[in-house]
């Protein structure tokens, strides 16, 4: 009897054990649960903190262009020729807008009195015939997008122009030759990676894929602007600063923006990368067909981790400081990387980091400035331009910008 009681004592003590245990094993898992639900929680309070914001600054900045930018024939800053408004007429079609909003109707009848019988889109006597017919194709082609068929006929056209103006075999230039493959301002008589990257945007807005004549030849040209030596690249500039970023133009003895500091001279030391080139160059790479695992973009890709920043355009401080943000993100965007991991192993959600700090430089008026007026980055009608660009690859569901 007395071994009996033992066992049945022995018996209950392990059913409480089992009883408790099971018990702590529920409180866990719920407050497992609990904990999960909570940060869940907080992520979309986070997302939708982000998106409001996004949405907020984004309106604020239409809003001031319809209102206080624009004149009553449809154009901004006419005085700058029709590439502002092409521009800004693309970031507000690209913010939600549609070709047949009053505002946005005006603007696109605007750009229409600018197309030339030989297909481009420029004004009278322009010498920025590649600049402004390419920023005007995409304009239009993003109106096409929302209205088929209403452009189409224009945007092939300046798609033909702009391949009879790229520097190439039609204007006696050869393979060999630095110009080759690239667009450029006429009062320069010489290719840039901004304008050729600029047409490359262009092309590809027109419907080009990675096969067309006209974007191999391109890629040529912006090779040839990289810090990298490669069988695409045996420019004297190549070896002397390879550290994977972009410059201005390898034509014409090449050039970059970016100077050294006092001590330093580009025939020692090459031509000094900068970012607003680098972003341009890497999406252009992207844009022409490349992959994550051609070693032009890997060292583009790398040099940009190593100089990720927000407030400033590495290289030119706060020169051309807009134009940075939009290529940035349109680079990025590109990539397809959501997080994007520095080179200090550091992991930033760029588009809500760009989106938080567009938000604090916006004007009460809801326009934004450049301070450093380089590049007629004093004007807000291009600097808001230049910022509903980069916000409409900054959609923080991470959806694609195009």
């Amino acid at each position: 009897m007395q071994s009996l009681t033992a066992c049945f004592s022995l018996s209950s003590t392990r059913l409480a054990l089992c009883f408790f245990a099971g018990c702590w094993l529920v409180t866990m898992n719920l407050s497992s649960a609990v904990a999960e639900d909570v940060a869940g929680d907080a992520q979309v309070a986070e997302q939708n903190e982000s998106k409001n914001l996004h949405r907020k600054i984004v309106q604020r900045g239409v809003r001031y262009l319809q209102n206080q930018g624009q004149s009553s024939d449809g154009s901004y800053s006419a005085g700058s020729g029709p590439g502002v408004t092409a521009l800004v007429t693309t970031a507000i079609l690209r913010s939600g807008y549609s070709p047949q909003d009053p505002f946005v109707s005006r603007s696109l009848d605007y750009l229409r009195s600018f197309v030339r019988q030989d297909g481009g889109i420029y004004a009278q006597g322009s010498i920025y015939r590649n600049y402004e017919t390419s920023l005007a194709v995409m304009c239009f082609s993003e109106a096409e997008k929302k209205q088929r068929g209403a452009y189409q006929k224009i945007i092939t056209d300046a798609d033909r122009f702009l391949k009879d103006i790229q520097f190439g075999e039609s204007n006696d230039r050869t393979l060999s030759d630095p110009f080759y493959g690239g667009a450029g301002y006429g009062k320069h008589k010489r290719p840039d990676l901004s304008n050729t990257g600029i047409m490359i945007d262009a092309l590809v807005a027109a419907g080009a894929g990675p096969d067309d004549e006209s974007l191999r030849k391109a890629l040529v040209f912006v090779s040839r602007c990289q810090n990298l030596e490669t069988e695409h690249n045996d420019t004297k500039w190549s070896v002397k600063n390879p550290d994977g970023g972009f410059y201005y133009t390898g034509a014409a003895g090449g050039s970059s923006q970016a100077k050294w500091p006092e001590g330093k001279s580009e025939e020692q030391h090459g031509l000094r990368s900068y970012g607003s080139m680098t972003y341009m160059g890497l999406k252009s790479l992207i844009y022409a067909g490349l992959s994550a695992d051609d070693p032009r973009v890997k060292a583009a890709t790398e040099w940009i981790r190593k100089n990720y920043r927000l407030d400033q355009n590495p290289g030119l401080g706060q020169q051309g400081l807009y134009y940075y943000y939009h290529t940035f993100a349109k680079a990025l965007d590109a990539i397809g990387e959501k997080n994007f991991l520095d080179g200090h192993g550091v992991s930033h959600d760029w588009r809500k980091e760009l989106t938080e700090k567009l938000a604090r430089e916006q004007q009460t008026d809801g326009s934004w400035i450049n301070r450093q007026s380089r590049w007629l980055e004093a004007d807000p009608n291009l600097v808001t331009g230049y910022a509903l660009l980069a916000l409409s690859y900054c959609k923080t569901d991470g959806s694609r910008g195009d």
